[in-house]
């Protein structure tokens, strides 16, 4: 289990950076955070893109008008909630998510990426 971070900064524009307990410091930019969005919704719909690449798009996900994070909430002691811009507000990132999709850190060969457990 992961130690909740040290410190959070939420830069609404680009993204969060998480300053972690063991002194790694994470930056997840807004569109990932989006992306690998822990949500049932967002899970369903990386499947379905899994499956068919040609899978059309919500339209919230086409739009032409950047996404910036709106908000973020500590959910307890073990997540953060984060509401973006198009609306999404109902994926809880938990510590242990957030390292695992950690856009810069090297693959573990122990662990498959967020859609894997």
């Amino acid at each position: 289990m992961t130690a909740p971070p040290r410190h959070l900064e939420l830069d609404r524009a680009h993204g969060l950076i998480v300053h972690w307990a063991d002194g790694r410091v994470s930056a997840y930019p807004t569109e990932h955070l989006r992306r690998f969005s822990p949500s049932a919704e967002a899970r369903q719909l990386r499947e379905e893109l899994e499956r068919n690449p040609l899978a059309v798009l919500p339209a919230s996900a086409n739009s032409d008008v950047p996404l910036h994070a709106v908000d973020a909430e500590l959910v307890g002691t073990y997540a953060v909630r984060i509401r973006f811009s198009d609306g999404h507000d109902t994926g809880i990132y938990s510590w242990d998510y957030l390292r695992s999709i950690d856009p810069d850190a090297p693959p573990r060969p122990d662990e498959g990426g967020p859609d894997h457990d």
